[in-house]
């Protein structure tokens, strides 16, 4: 991957050496994935307009041009493979592929995968032949035998809902409509767009939608859940794509509405032939005319009005976030230049504890002549200073110099240790009092300004759990320093405690504060990536989530408790080590 310039580098060194203790705030998980290497997105051979492989078998459709320009604007290579939709999603599993261009993100699919902000909205429909009668909603389907896609969207809504359906299973969209054109089973629920387009393509003149498009959700990029690196390059390409209206002229290319099929005249005439009053025939005419251009007029209104509200939800999201990818590279970029900073205090740090001790010799050998020179001539002065004063000051001056120049070592080594990027495995015993002490001397600062009710409790005989001790350091930093924000006044106070709960085999750390809350709305959205209610103070809505990704790779969870005006409480659970498998 190509070096991006920084455009606010030479402004950012002033206010390191503050920054040092804001770095845990910033720091990034280490990535999944080299971007020096080619970045592999799989994609459905078969679902078009999106993806699909032309006449001569190459990628093409809206998701492989977009994927080609964020790969351009990115500065990144990537290698396009399309194939049979369950194989690419299990070679993503596997790690074979970096990444799907395109999948429908849902509850489920979220505990193995993580997704990029949608580029699309998918919406599924229902087809069936031309003789079969319109559905209202999908609890119709009960008890008919229904083909849909192995492996799909609708397949996982299907077996997620228990719906008593007779699920046929194919591999591609084409093969569904192909099946239910050629008279077998009852309907076919697949994607609209998709639908229709191959509809069209194939020429399959017997079959219709039958019911408005349901079962809308988001579509967008997928990866392998922790594979942060390559999402965070999708995500920021989409953005930059969105603000630069290249992504609008993909979309009008590929994924403007199809043309809605002709009236079947033919049809309309070989039926009216059959009535022998013509005004019947008019009047019958006229009806089925009707209700079928209301539907369809509904349809189209409908359709068309998802579009509106896409439209301006995306522009609106694609601003905010180039937003806060501009702000979240910036702040990385200041934890890189605070970690420096903070190796070169250890040097002179380190030079002050060597020398300090060796001052205290040199000043007790000369003790004995300044004591005697005392006692004959009485008190002199030293440097501008009696000598009386000196002889209790000075030792007392050497212990301080000695004790602060271990604290500032101490500090700076938190910091380093903290800002250290980590690898992804999380194969340490870690001792969760340990880490808060760490963490609390890390912020020593922080809280002191912040409150004068500061306490913590340590939980006792506390089992240890396994993980890695500076991404768990991070997250405790990271909700200290959220509840020091939140105090309106000093006099409010923060509780730091640890414990064990015995039933559930868990280890616990709490940050309790009396702070201003979270409101009720927002309380849902607080690990959503980029949402803050600190935008005007430079926040960057990175913290919680980068934090809630570091507790789930360590198989825990962070639960949340708050009120407005009356403070947050904030618990990271982790499950406890048995140590009794670990020895055997």
């Amino acid at each position: 991957m190509k070096t991006r310039s920084l455009p606010f580098y030479a402004r950012l060194l002033l206010p390191a050496l503050f920054l040092l203790l804001f770095l845990p705030h910033f720091s990034r998980a280490g990535a999944k994935h080299s971007l020096t290497d080619p970045i592999v997105v799989g994609g459905d051979y078969s679902y078009p307009p999106y993806e699909f492989l032309d006449e001569n078998g190459k990628p093409t459709g809206f998701n492989v041009e977009l994927t080609q320009a964020i790969a351009e604007v990115m500065g990144v290579e990537v290698k396009i493979e399309l194939g049979i939709w369950g194989d690419m999603i299990r070679e993503l599993k596997e790690g074979k592929i970096d990444a799907l261009q395109g999948m429908v993100s849902s509850e489920e699919r979220a505990d193995l995968f993580d997704f990029s902000p949608p580029h699309s909205v998918i919406h599924q429909s229902v087809f069936a032949r031309r003789d079969a009668p319109s559905i209202g909603s999908l609890n119709e389907l009960v008890g008919k035998s229904v083909i849909v896609q192995q492996n799909g969207a609708m397949y996982d809504y299907f077996l997620k809902h228990h719906f008593r359906v007779n699920l046929i299973l194919t591999q591609t969209h084409a093969e569904a409509l192909t099946l239910l054109a050629s008279g077998k089973y009852d309907y076919a629920v697949v994607a609209n767009l998709p639908g229709l387009y191959l509809g069209k393509e194939l020429k399959l003149t017997n079959i219709v939608r039958v019911a408005e498009p349901v079962a809308a959700a988001p579509y967008g990029y997928a990866v392998l859940q922790g594979n942060r690196e390559v999402l965070a390059l999708f995500s920021e390409g989409l953005a930059i794509l969105k603000n630069t209206g290249k992504y609008n002229e993909i979309k009008n290319k590929w994924l403007s509405p199809l043309e809605p099929p002709r009236i079947p005249w033919k049809r309309l005439i070989k039926y009216g032939s059959m009535f022998v009053v013509p005004l019947l025939l008019v009047l019958v005419g006229t009806v089925v005319w009707n209700r079928t251009l209301r539907r369809r007029v509904a349809i189209a209104t409908s359709d068309l009005k998802r579009e509106i509200i896409e439209r301006k939800r995306a522009a609106k999201e694609a601003k905010l976030q180039q937003q806060q990818l501009i702000q979240a590279d910036k702040m990385a970029t200041l934890g890189i230049l605070a970690s420096g900073v903070a190796h070169e205090i250890n040097n002179p740090a380190g030079l002050i504890l060597l020398n300090t001790p060796l001052l205290g010799k040199i000043y007790r050998v000369a003790t004995d002549s300044l004591e005697k020179r005392f006692d004959e001539e009485g008190d002199f002065m030293i440097g501008g200073m009696p000598y009386s004063q000196i002889r209790e000051e000075i030792p007392r001056m050497l212990d301080e110099m000695h004790d602060s120049a271990q604290r500032i070592k101490r500090i700076v080594n938190d910091l380093k240790d903290f800002a250290r990027q980590e690898n992804a495995e999380l194969l340490e015993t870690v001792e969760i009092n340990d880490v808060v002490t760490a963490s609390l001397r890390l912020v020593d600062t922080t809280i002191r300004k912040a409150t004068t009710n500061f306490s913590v409790v340590y939980g006792r005989g506390l089992p240890k759990v396994r993980g890695n001790a500076q991404r768990i350091e991070q997250v405790l930093v990271n909700l200290i320093i959220n509840s020091c924000q939140a105090l309106p006044g000093s006099e409010r106070g923060i509780t730091v405690s640890t414990g064990f709960d015995s039933e559930q085999n868990e280890v616990w750390a709490e940050v309790a504060d009396e702070g201003v809350g979270i409101a009720e709305a927002d309380l849902k959205h607080v690990l959503d990536p980029f949402f803050t209610t600190k935008r005007g103070e430079g926040g960057t809505g990175l913290g919680l989530s980068v934090s809630d990704g570091i507790v789930k790779d360590h198989h825990g969870r962070l639960d949340f408790q708050s009120e407005p005006d009356s403070g947050t409480r904030v618990r990271m659970v982790l499950p406890a080590l048995d140590m009794d498998k670990e020895s055997a």
